[in-house]
């Protein structure tokens, strides 16, 4: 090969390799699926209304005969593939915790997820006189997951029913601390991230009251996590501090009540995560309550 060619050869490929036409998608592209889930759908007869259940297996079901944990986590839209995520590399590569079955509880079907979590996840209707009710149906989705997804989760699949975990966040610890106050050893553990203690007037504090008026005992795992920023700081301009609801201090403050009636068989604590607020606390506090519900 002559020595003129052999040198323009180098700047003759890259020419042609990078001049060529771009890779051309599909047409029609597949939707990417997440291994081992299932979405099951669920007619409620209490709620009178459609849901879904996200389900993620673990790795190991398909080759065993073993019964596994069950973790609620509500929210399922956001809270779902995150989860899995997180237990999936908690799991598979660190070994840190146990592997478990995890249920998503959907939106309602045909519902905006605003309008449906603040239907479904608060325990007062504070929308009386507005024409229709949006708020308020705590205690009849408590009663959706009893009597509905329990059955159900239980008859479809490996689930061991007597360690069940729920998780939730904002709204979601809100109903999970209704269900706590209602029915306690309706889940084995608590994991309640950022919870809404402010909501109607900080309405579970008296509720709180009323339970422990009634009652001797609350037998329950509680875990309350927050992000430090989620507290109101009126001379600090940092954007990420609440504007109006020291979150911080009521999630203490609702500690501190609960331990002050004894009940021998309740153990909470609580824990506030430095440098994350409301809409960034959530793939940490979900780490740290998974590492504690079912360490390895």
């Amino acid at each position: 090969m002559p020595q003129k060619l052999r040198k323009l050869l180098p700047a003759l490929l890259f020419t042609l390799v990078f001049s060529a036409a771009p890779a051309q998608a599909n047409a029609a592209p597949r939707p990417y699926e997440l291994d081992g889930t299932e979405v099951q759908s669920i007619s409620s007869k209490i709620l009178h209304r459609d849901y879904e259940l996200f389900v993620s297996l673990p790795a190991s079901y398909a080759t065993s005969q073993k019964r596994y944990p069950v973790l609620f986590i509500t929210d399922a839209n956001y809270g779902f593939p995150l989860v899995r995520s997180i237990g999936n590399r908690l799991v598979v590569h660190g070994k840190k915790i146990q592997e478990f079955i995890l249920v998503g509880l959907s939106y309602s079907k045909g519902d905006d997820p605003v309008v449906s979590r603040n239907r479904d996840y608060t325990p007062t209707d504070t929308t009386s006189g507005k024409g229709r009710e949006l708020s308020g149906q705590a205690e009849q989705y408590r009663l959706f997951i009893e009597r509905e997804v329990f059955p159900f989760v239980a008859a479809n699949y490996r689930a061991d029913m007597s360690r069940k975990i729920y998780a939730g966040h904002s709204y979601g610890s809100l109903l999970g601390l209704h269900v706590l106050l209602t029915e306690p050893q309706m889940f084995d553990q608590y994991i309640l991230g950022s919870p809404s203690l402010w909501y109607d007037k900080k309405v579970m504090f008296s509720q709180e009251r009323l339970y422990a008026a009634a009652h001797k005992d609350m037998p329950a795992k509680v875990l309350m996590l927050i992000g430090s920023f989620e507290t109101v700081k009126p001379k600090d301009h940092n954007p990420r501090y609440n504007k109006e609801s020291d979150m911080v201090q009521d999630m203490k403050d609702f500690e501190k009540q609960l331990n002050s009636h004894r009940y021998p068989g309740l153990k909470v604590r609580s824990e506030v995560i430095q440098d994350e607020d409301h809409l960034t606390v959530f793939p940490s506090l979900i780490t740290r309550g998974l590492l504690w519900a079912l360490p390895g």
